[in-house]
């Protein structure tokens, strides 16, 4: 049998030992101790920090060129800059004032003079305390830019200013000076030039190889060189810019000094330039102003472009930037994006330039206040110039297969098949990706419709020598035509447009709109409830074209507001319209239907509206070219949209509204109601149905007018036996005969005017959605052909 083992029981077991028990050898306690950095770490650390890249280096030295007051700036670059990179410019050259060095051991500040201590960090003749700072107007002020580029490249400078005899060369390196071969002295030495300077930079970066080997390729750095030279190239008026590739005949970007903002923007942005509007705007509160140039509506480009500037300081700022996208929404496309060229001239006591190592971003006070001022002159701008859009269209011709090729030769070819190229030698194009089915949208609206393929239907009023030059104007025989004024558009700065335009911004359903602007219409379903049928994507909707054509209209309204066209009333041999009448067939009508108001004197109601229209007079022409002469002549009635005329059977309606519905005592409630009505009276009508009565009921309707009984008092036995049964086949086919015309007319303006208006112009609002039915869409009528 085994021994028992041996337990010590008396030490407790886990328990903690020091060192000195568990016989391990004691160690002093870790400290940690402080060492100063060296210089030269300490200058490649911040250089590290200043010259990013070789763009940043470019930036720097050009902004000292415009400092220094250069008109003409060359730019050579190698291999992105990272080989090579000279800037020359034509300025006073580098000099240095006395007060600036009074402790340099040299006691004749001359040129040469100058130069041993160029490279050294924070040497600077712009700025002298701390409070410089609150008003500076130039680029530099640290004077970190040289030094830095010296720790981390090998520099070279030349210069030359307007009283010097020669030019002066030093080659630098660790800010210091250094000679150019070894064993050469290291002082700066005479040597033939041109006024101004020339700074050559070579093997960036030489001796930080990390940062070398993360630049991709050349071409991008130098693709981010060239981006940087076109924006001080656009802003800098009077100063020309040129740069080229090392090797290379021809520049690579090159303006003129004599060229204008816009040629300058031409030639760095190509087809930017043919859209643009100039904005202006300043304020002495925020204490700041701005100017440039943006595009309008016609331009859209797959990114946003902003060159903006800040005290001619070329800086980036995301506020900036998301606030112009917002104000472009409502005038781009879905996925367009505009170009802004923005300068702002802010007090430099408001703004804080150092901030950022590279100087790319600056802090400015009252940011937003004055952020929202540009955007709101922007789109004020925009708003006054967005009355047409050019779209760009391309032709679609179907792919031609290798087998069409073989077999379709060309006549001149005669039988020669040596000549013919091999269908193996072209170009395949890839197939593309079939999608499915229940995804193919089947009716596009840039595809040709039968109906253009018709003859036009003309209305009796019209004849084939005219329909061809007024195929839209149907009651060119009543009087109506269209005019041409030289009126200039004026800028609408009222607060209530404004806060109109706004109240329909915030009630914008966004997936309501896209449907809208991809609509195709299909065609009218019911006229007598104004149903029309119209497709997007891959669904098809019932609309309500009636409420649909009234917000449309509303919306012209405050977006034209005080630009809006004018329908010319002039009768054909016949007196003036007087207001008063049209206001009275409207209120007898009125008092006829309503029996309410059979106790109220239609003559009554027709002096009080004719009073609050008449002493108005000049602010509905001015606002809304509804024009009333001195003798209370009905001239002109506002245009909202081109080639669609209203019913003018509502117009009297419409005029007599305009007393009680419209609110005259607060300006902005004033333009909305009178929006409102003016919307009513553009909206398409409901036609009413054809009724058919019996000849017993249309004979007492005819017998029992007034007009009737007139003629019956009046007439001989004879007459009217005769007559007796003509009036009545005659107003019915009247009624049957303008039903049917009105049809047509109305059939034609959806088809042709309104649905491309909603494609086009129409902003839905939340209140649109009950007008709107999604009847089928093609994945779920899939889903049912599947089960069955």
């Amino acid at each position: 049998m085994a021994e028992p083992m041996d337990v010590d029981d008396n030490e407790p077991r886990g328990a903690k030992r020091t060192a000195s028990e568990a016989g391990l050898p004691s160690e002093a306690p870790r400290r940690i101790k402080a060492r100063l950095i060296s210089t030269d770490v300490v200058n490649k650390i911040a250089a590290g920090e200043i010259i990013v890249a070789p763009v940043n280096a470019l930036k720097e030295m050009m902004e000292n060129s415009v400092d220094a007051g250069a008109t003409a700036i060359e730019i050579l670059v190698k291999d992105g800059g990272l080989k090579l990179l000279q800037i020359t410019d034509n300025g006073h050259g580098i000099e240095v004032s006395k007060e600036c060095y009074k402790s340099y051991r040299y006691a004749n500040q001359t040129q040469k003079d100058d130069l041993p201590i160029l490279c050294e960090r924070f040497t600077t003749s712009k700025l002298k305390d701390f409070d410089d700072l609150r008003s500076i107007g130039t680029y530099g002020f640290r004077g970190e830019a040289l030094a830095s580029i010296s720790h981390i490249a090998h520099l070279r400078v030349t210069t030359k200013t307007a009283g010097s005899s020669c030019a002066w060369q030093a080659y630098y390196q660790d800010g210091k000076l250094s000679p150019p071969k070894p064993g050469q002295s290291s002082d700066p030495k005479p040597c033939a030039g041109r006024p101004g300077t020339q700074i050559t930079v070579e093997d960036l970066f030489y001796n930080i190889p990390n940062r070398r080997r993360a630049f991709k390729s050349p071409s991008e750095e130098y693709a981010r060189i060239l981006d940087v030279v076109t924006r001080y190239a656009v802003h800098c008026e009077h100063v020309s810019f040129s740069i080229k590739k090392h090797g290379e005949a021809g520049a690579g970007f090159s303006v003129a000094a004599a060229a204008s903002k816009i040629d300058r923007i031409k030639q760095a942005h190509g087809a930017a330039a043919r859209e643009l509007i100039e904005f202006k705007t300043q304020n002495d509160r925020w204490g700041f102003s701005a100017s440039g140039y943006c595009t309008t509506a016609n331009y859209s480009a797959k990114r946003t472009t902003i060159l903006l500037f800040i005290n001619h300081r070329s800086v980036e700022s995301s506020a900036v930037k998301k606030a112009i996208e917002q104000a472009y929404q409502l005038f781009l496309p879905k996925g367009g994006h505009p170009f802004v060229y923005l300068s702002l001239e802010i007090d430099p006591a408001r703004v804080d330039v150092n901030v950022h190592p590279t100087k790319r971003e600056v802090h400015f006070l009252s940011e937003d206040e004055i952020i929202d001022m540009v955007c709101t002159d922007i789109r004020e701008r925009l708003t006054q110039v967005d009355t047409s859009r050019t779209f760009k269209t391309q032709t679609l011709v179907p792919a031609i297969g290798s087998s069409t090729i073989n077999k379709q030769q060309s006549p001149l070819a005669g039988g020669d098949d040596k000549n013919q190229p091999s269908t193996d030698a072209l170009p395949r194009t890839p197939a593309s990706k079939r999608p499915y089915e229940n995804n193919l949208v089947r009716t596009d609206s840039k595809l040709r419709k039968i109906t253009s393929m018709l003859p036009p239907a003309l209305t009796p009023s019209q004849s084939l020598d005219n329909h061809d030059n007024n195929t839209t104007t149907a009651a060119s025989g009543h009087g109506i035509q269209y005019i041409t004024t030289d009126r200039e558009q004026v800028t609408t700065r009222l607060s209530s447009i404004k806060t109109l335009r706004a109240h329909v911004r915030d009630a914008i359903h966004q997936n309501l709109t896209e449907v809208f602007a991809s609509l195709t219409y299909i065609g009218l379903v019911d006229p007598f409830r104004r149903l029309a049928a119209m497709q997007s994507g891959v669904n098809l909707y019932l609309v309500d074209y009636g409420m649909i054509a009234n917000e449309l209209f509303y919306q012209i309204g405050i977006t034209d507001f005080g630009n809006f066209g004018a329908i010319q009333l002039r009768p054909s041999g016949s007196d003036p319209i007087q207001l008063k009448e049209l206001l009275l067939v409207a209120a007898e009508l009125e008092v006829q239907a309503d029996p309410s108001l059979a106790d109220l004197e239609p003559s009554a109601i027709v002096e009080k509206v004719y009073e609050q229209i008449y002493s108005r007079r000049e602010m509905l022409r001015e606002y809304f070219s509804l024009e009333v002469s001195d003798e209370g002549n009905l001239l002109t009635i506002p245009l909202l949209i081109k080639n669609y005329l209203p019913s003018m059977a509502k117009l009297p309606t419409f005029l007599l509204r305009l007393g009680p519905f419209v609110d005259w005592t607060d300006e902005a409630q004033c333009f909305h109601t009178f929006l409102v009505e003016l919307a009513a009276f553009y909206v398409p009508e409901k036609l009413p149905q054809a009724k058919q009565k019996s000849a017993k009921e249309t004979e007492n309707e005819l017998l029992t007018s007034p007009t009737r009984v007139a003629e019956r008092d009046t007439a001989t036995p004879e007459s009217d036996v005769t007559a007796g049964q003509s009036p009545i086949k005659n107003r019915q086919a009247e009624e049957d005969s303008f039903i049917t015309k009105r049809r047509v007319e109305i059939e034609y303006a959806l088809e042709h005017v309104l649905f491309p208006a909603f494609r086009s112009r129409l902003l839905a609002t939340q209140g649109m959605m009950q007008g709107v039915v999604e009847v089928a869409n093609l994945k779920g009528l899939y889903r049912v052909f599947e089960r069955c």
